[in-house]
């Protein structure tokens, strides 16, 4: 899966090449302007900063402080501007345009409808403007030159007792908008096992469905998210590390549970970024992403919360390139990756791979040998 060229992916080319997005949290997107203007029609005054770029630093400097109150509080303050259908359409419209801009071909994007109720909305008329907002985002982006198509996913937050209600809404609007369901939150003191009626439920409904697990809390809740809920795919998954061992010479066992996770090809969401702020990781080098590629888990590449980050699919691929060496074969595995686990039909899935992120990819490595090619004439003549 290496090129057999070293030349490594320059930032326009990462930022151009076609990227799949599996992880990533709605109320965790939003531009700082918006945030603002959003806040000044709600009448809320609780924003730490009122210029959009001294509040963009105070998101990432929050969420980089270590403490986490002051991380949690970041979602207090997006969410706050997110109660009107407006304000909900708005951001999703904002995350799609910016997705695509980015080089985003396909998304899935993930919020909690019951923690945008505040105002008096229904669920329904969460879910609804929300879709509208990511349809109208497509619009945007199409006109804009960009090609981009987004689904929802429903997350219920599992310190709550609404997890049944959001996995029925999921399945109400699944040939809507709505691809699959999600559970979100502290994963330590609320195992996913709190929610089995609303994954079996889903299993029976035929429906799709990816559990935070592996980030904050260890083994335990990937094994319960697996094997007793039925997780599709691993938001996360990064402690799955903890059950393969590296001796001194290198060599490599695998425990039990990473040789299912393996065999089995469990889609694992890695955020890199985000895991160096929840000290899931100490650094880019100690990610487990490196090793695991190296064992070929199926990985895919993610933002988590791009405001929050400071981060995008570009930067994050970037950060891989620069750390690990990948290259544009590199990336269009883990792409490849990410699009063979989302929650659409096969066919789609198929078609978006062949007909979209394999042509893509071909046409910027044709830009490498046309460019060694100008530049071996150019020594030979000389």
């Amino acid at each position: 899966m290496t090129s057999e060229t070293p030349n490594l992916p320059t930032p326009d080319q990462i930022r151009r090449s076609p990227k799949v997005l599996l992880h990533d949290h709605l109320d965790g997107g939003l531009r700082p302007g918006t945030i603002i203007e959003l806040a000044q029609e709600a009448g809320y005054e609780n924003l730490p900063e009122t210029d959009a770029d001294k509040l963009g630093i105070w998101f990432r400097e929050a969420a980089d402080s270590g403490s986490l109150p002051r991380y949690l509080e970041t979602f207090a303050h997006t969410c706050a501007v997110m109660q009107t259908k407006a304000a909900l359409f708005r951001v999703a419209a904002e995350c799609a345009e910016d997705l695509a801009e980015d080089g985003v071909v396909y998304a899935e994007i993930r919020y909690a409808p019951e923690q945008h109720l505040e105002a008096g909305l229904t669920l329904e008329e969460v879910v609804e403007a929300v879709n509208d907002g990511f349809r109208e985002g497509e619009r945007r982006a199409k006109a804009n030159g960009h090609r981009i198509r987004v689904g929802a996913l429903l997350t219920a937050m599992r310190h709550a007792a609404r997890a049944l209600e959001i996995a029925e809404l999921a399945n109400r609007y699944r040939d809507n908008g709505v691809v699959g369901f999600d559970i979100a939150g502290a994963e330590a003191g609320f195992p996913p096992t709190r929610h089995l009626d609303a994954f079996e439920y889903l299993k029976r409904e035929n429906n799709h469905f990816t559990i935070h697990a592996g980030e904050a809390f260890g083994l335990p809740s990937i094994w319960q998210a697996l094997q007793w809920c039925g997780a599709d795919r691993l938001g996360h998954g990064v402690k799955i590390i903890d059950d393969i061992e590296v001796a001194a010479d290198g060599s490599v066992k695998l425990g039990r549970l990473a040789s299912y996770v393996r065999d089995k090809r469990i889609p694992l969401e890695m955020c890199p970024t985000s895991n160096l702020q929840t000290a899931a990781a100490a650094s880019y080098a100690e990610h487990p992403i490196g090793l695991l590629r190296k064992l070929h888990f199926r990985l895919t590449v993610n933002t988590d919360n791009r405001l929050m980050s400071g981060t995008s699919m570009s930067r994050e691929f970037e950060h891989l390139v620069d750390t690990f060496g990948y290259t544009l074969d590199d990336m269009q595995w883990f792409t490849v990756n990410a699009m063979k686990s989302a929650f659409i039909p096969f066919d789609e899935r198929l078609a978006m791979i062949n007909e979209v992120i394999k042509p893509g990819y071909a046409e910027l490595k044709s830009e490498w040998l046309f460019q060694q090619t100008a530049s071996t004439s150019g020594s030979v003549l000389a």
